[in-house]
Parts: structure tokens; C-alpha cells; sequence
């Protein structure tokens, strides 16, 4: 019998202040975590005839950076930047199909976008989020060949939704992999091979991955 009320009043001293049994302890998690991150993200362009006309290819490579601000709640809010470059060639359509110039051709695309969405915490390493947000894309084009007034030099904003997983590999260090979509017209599809293959959104599908530092 008092083996009995020893055990049964020892139990929940334990419960009380021994570790847990499963997941993290949320009262040592910071109120708001602030997590600058290195952003990788080949993206599939949605205008796919224009940029292989121009590049030979549709999958364009993004690298930056950013940093996303997590809650305790699980909400979060991420800014991001990144860019794109790459010099192919003027080209021409006919028929419906383009037909390269050999006039080099330069265009650099910066997105900055801002997201935010909800972190559902399965596990202390798993965690997958979904969000949305809007997206600034400046674009820059320029040829040889060309006078000023044939460059381009625009700017304009459109959408995206994002979902992915995070999976947490150190305390302070965190990998995530993601899938995005982003729309942005207003600058193809005005003019030149875009306008031709009827093609004005400016984003497309991409996977990134991210690589975070902070809690």
C-alpha cells in the first residue's frame, strides 16, 4: 500500500517538471523568431515558347535571399529577393515558329515578394506551411543593335501561392523545399515574340529551395 502512494503521487511530479515525451517544448520557443535566409529556385516559366526562342530553354535558375519572421502562433511573414540573368538572341516568328536573329539579347529579371501563410508543426523537425502574397518583378532587356527606346525598363506587381515543408536539420538551421506559382503580367505579351505566342505572364512554377538560420 505506501508503494502504491509513493508511485501515485511521484508520477505527476514528474509530469510536471521532467522532459516531455514527445514534440518540443513551446514555452522555450521565442514569441517571434526573425530567420534570414539563402534561396535557390530554378522557376518554369509560364511564357515557355518566348523564352525558348530567346534561350533555348524555358527552366530559368533564381538565387537570393531574404528573411522570414515566425510566430509562436505559427503564422509567419516572409520577404524575399532574387534575380535572373542570362544573354540569348533576338529571334522572330513566322508561321508560328521563331526563328533566331544572332543579335545578342540581355534580360534580367529581380522579383521582390512578400508572403505571408501558417507553419503547422507536426513534428519538432517536419513542418509544413502554406501561404500567398504579392510579387513586384522588375524587368530589364536590352540588345545589341538596338537604340534606347527599344530597351525595356518596366516594373509590375501580380500574386503567388506557396506550400512546402520545412525540415529543421540543427536548433539555429532549417531546410525547406517548396513549390511556387507566381503571375505577373503587364510587361510580356505587349510587344515582340511574346505578344506573337500570346504569352504575358512573366512568372511561372518554381521549386525553391531555402536554407534558414535562426530558431
Amino acid at each position: 500500500m505506501a508503494i502504491l502512494l509513493t508511485l501515485a503521487t511521484a508520477l505527476p511530479l514528474a509530469a510536471q517538471t521532467g522532459r516531455p515525451l514527445a514534440g518540443r517544448d513551446d514555452s522555450e520557443a521565442p514569441t517571434v523568431s526573425f530567420r534570414p535566409f539563402f534561396l535557390v529556385s530554378p522557376e518554369r516559366a509560364a511564357a515557355k515558347q518566348t523564352f525558348e526562342a530567346v534561350f533555348d530553354k524555358s527552366l530559368l535558375p533564381f538565387w537570393g535571399g531574404g528573411v522570414q519572421v515566425a510566430l509562436r502562433s505559427g503564422i509567419y511573414i516572409e520577404v524575399s529577393a532574387s534575380r535572373f540573368e542570362k544573354t540569348g538572341q533576338r529571334a522572330f516568328v513566322f508561321n508560328g515558329q521563331a526563328f533566331p536573329l544572332g543579335i545578342p539579347l540581355t534580360a534580367k529579371i529581380t522579383p521582390l515578394e512578400v508572403s505571408a501563410g501558417y507553419r503547422f508543426t507536426l513534428s519538432p523537425r517536419i513542418i509544413p506551411y502554406a501561404g500567398a502574397g504579392m510579387a513586384r518583378y522588375a524587368y530589364v532587356e536590352t540588345s545589341g543593335f538596338s537604340d534606347s527606346g527599344e530597351n525595356v525598363d518596366t516594373t509590375h506587381a501580380g500574386y503567388l501561392v506557396v506550400g512546402g515543408v520545412e525540415v529543421r536539420a540543427h536548433r539555429w538551421v532549417g531546410v525547406s523545399i517548396d513549390v511556387q506559382y507566381t503571375h505577373v503580367t503587364g510587361i510580356l505579351g505587349t510587344a515582340g515574340i511574346s505578344k506573337d505566342f500570346g504569352e504575358d505572364n512573366l512568372g511561372g512554377t518554381a521549386v525553391r529551395v531555402k536554407v534558414l538560420v535562426g530558431r
